[in-house]
Parts: C-alpha cells; sequence; structure tokens
C-alpha cells in the first residue's frame, strides 16, 4: 500500500510538470504574440492557436489529474451546515451520478475524438483527434475519481 501511495505521488506530481509546462507554453506564446504584433507589427497566427490548445490541455489535465477532491468547488454553506449522514450520502450520490454518466457518454466520446483525425488546425497543422484526446483522458481520471469518491463515502473514509 505504501509503495502504491509513492507512485500514485510521483504521478501526481508528473501531471503537476506537463501542467506548469502547458501554463509556461501558453504564457511564452502569449508574449510572443504581444511581441510580434504590437512591436514588430509582425503578427503569428501560430500563437493564438498553440495559447488555446494549451489552455485547453491545461483545464482538463489539470482537472482531471491535478485538482485534489477537496479542492473542487462546492456549496460549502449548504454541504458545511449537513450532518456528516447527509453529506456521505449526498457524495455517494453525486458521485455515482458522475461515474454513470461519464462512463455512458464515453463510447460516443472516443468515436468523436477518433472521428476528429480527419481534420487539421488551421496553423500548426496538428490533427484534432490528438488535441482532443486530453478530454479522453480527463473523463476516465473523473470516472476513476468519483468511484473513489463514492467508495470512500459507502465505507466511511470520505470527509464528512
Amino acid at each position: 500500500m505504501d509503495r502504491a501511495r509513492r507512485l500514485l505521488g510521483w504521478g501526481r506530481r508528473r501531471a503537476e510538470d506537463v501542467l506548469s509546462a502547458l501554463l509556461v507554453a501558453m504564457f511564452v506564446a502569449f508574449i510572443l504574440q504581444i511581441v510580434t504584433r504590437y512591436v514588430l507589427n509582425a503578427p503569428l497566427s501560430w500563437t493564438a492557436e498553440l495559447s488555446t490548445f494549451a489552455w485547453l490541455w491545461g483545464v482538463l489535465w489539470g482537472a482531471g489529474l491535478v485538482l485534489r477532491d477537496d479542492e473542487e468547488i462546492r456549496f460549502d454553506l449548504l454541504y458545511g451546515a449537513m450532518p456528516g449522514g447527509v453529506r456521505r450520502a449526498c457524495d455517494t450520490i453525486t458521485a455515482v451520478a458522475v461515474v454513470a454518466v461519464f462512463t455512458w457518454s464515453l463510447p460516443a466520446m472516443v468515436d468523436y475524438v477518433t472521428f476528429m483525425k480527419v481534420e487539421r488546425s488551421a496553423y500548426l497543422g496538428l490533427r484534432f483527434d490528438v488535441v482532443y484526446s486530453v478530454w479522453l483522458i480527463f473523463a476516465v481520471a473523473m470516472i476513476i475519481r468519483h468511484a473513489a469518491i463514492a467508495w470512500r463515502s459507502i465505507t466511511g473514509r470520505g470527509i464528512t
């Protein structure tokens, strides 16, 4: 169990590294876009596309693999006022619903992402199946994360 926790910690740190690299890429592309457009009067179109893709990957990668359960947005005023058993029931119902919806829609997501291999981005020429593959990573991560939340709330090991 200790080895699994160390491995998960290592994986979380690598996911944070990827997110950091995406933020750096987005920032550098943004600064480059400003300098070339307003200082050199020679705008680069690919920088806007790179910033958009880095933002897309950053949001979904971060929400799926970096964000911790206790960092998720909740209605704390309502949630905090509930007794522990009611909170656990809410956690269970919500987590099961998330798992069900993402699992049910996963085949359609895979079909859509694989279909997008026929399209390429305008300036960088990236295939859209590669660009949107982060949606599948996010979906699988949410299924796993919320299954674990449901298990912890059912067994009483969750935050109450």
